[in-house]
């Protein structure tokens, strides 16, 4: 297991800290998914048929 860093320990993250790393994260998500789509198209489009068929299923 990894030892914690002192200066993370001395300085807690702040919710503003995580809220950006996490959008930052999902940018970056998003842009491969993105990517992916264009580099793929028709794996994208099998996804996507899926997709829609799994939401048309689900029962609330």
């Amino acid at each position: 297991m990894a030892e914690p860093d002192p200066e993370r320990a001395e300085h807690p993250e702040t919710d503003a800290d995580r809220r950006r790393r996490r959008a930052q994260f999902l940018r970056e998500l998003n842009e491969a998914r993105a990517l992916r789509d264009r580099v793929q198209p028709r794996k994208a489009r099998a996804a996507r048929m899926r997709q829609q068929m799994r939401m048309r299923t689900f029962r609330w």
